[in-house]
């Protein structure tokens, strides 16, 4: 008699503990963004961090050139062109204040740009900034990808006490090979004390916070938002320069699932 209670016991526990979607964005439509669910980051960062802090070549825009929605996904895509002084433009869009979630799993299935100096990611900021500027208030890269690397995926958190400034990030690293020329599934899943990282529901990185570490090595107990960009060059994307034979490149977006 005790098996049965014992397994409805279990499926009670794990009905309980399933995540509902709280918001997303399937891109079933055609033109801009849903303005009701992104914002973007415009400019070269300046003057406070031109480059964005790190030497990026590229100039972000909200035109339909940089970022679009067609054939039901949404599209990042860098130009070799002239603004703002910058040699290149492309598009980083958020969804601050609009999209901002404290726990939960993120999923976002993309396909990435290819070629050197390209940098695409998909990471999440601090909406209020609590602890201060970056990185004390905290950076969750969901995915990064720099072309001349291609098929290395990483997933990485900075904060105040681990960050590659110091070389002291928490970063996880998987190869996907095929990962500029098909869909795969980045996603996140982030509970109070650990954030577990996996592509295609494979994991491959885990996160889990120090009992030693305040606010300076666990940010991550306040809502933050999501942002998709496609950097040109920097001190990371452009390590081994820029292939200017290669524009323009995109990354596709299918679709963006939160659940909580």
């Amino acid at each position: 008699m005790k098996r049965p209670l014992l397994l409805c016991s279990i499926i009670i526990y794990l009905a309980a503990c399933e995540k509902k979607p709280v918001w997303s964005d399937e891109f079933v439509y055609t033109g801009k963004p849903d303005t009701t669910k992104w914002n973007y980051d415009l400019g070269d960062g300046c003057p406070h961090v031109c480059g964005w802090g790190n030497n990026e070549a590229q100039y972000y825009t909200s035109d339909s050139k940089n970022v679009r929605v067609e054939n039901g996904n949404l599209v990042i895509e860098a130009h070799q062109d002239s603004l703002g002084g910058k040699a290149y433009t492309s598009t980083r869009i958020v969804s601050k204040h609009k999209g901002d979630w404290l726990y939960g799993r993120v999923e976002v299935r993309a396909k990435l740009p290819k070629g050197k100096g390209t940098w695409p990611a998909i990471w999440m900021l601090s909406t209020d900034w609590k602890y201060g500027g970056w990185p004390a208030s905290g950076e969750i890269d969901i995915m990064e990808h720099v072309g001349y690397d291609p098929g290395v995926i990483h997933g990485t958190i900075h904060t105040e006490k681990y960050n590659h400034i110091k070389q002291t990030q928490k970063e996880g690293k998987i190869t996907i090979p095929d990962a500029m020329d098909q869909f795969h599934v980045y996603t996140i899943d982030w509970t109070k004390d650990q954030i577990d990282f996996f592509v295609d529901d494979n994991l491959y990185h885990t996160v889990k916070r120090d009992r030693q570490d305040d606010f300076n090595g666990w940010p991550f107990d306040q809502k933050f938002h999501l942002i998709m960009n496609i950097a040109v060059g920097g001190n990371w994307g452009g390590k081994e320069g820029i292939d200017s034979s290669i524009w323009p490149q995109r990354m596709e977006i299918d679709y963006v699932r939160v659940y909580q």
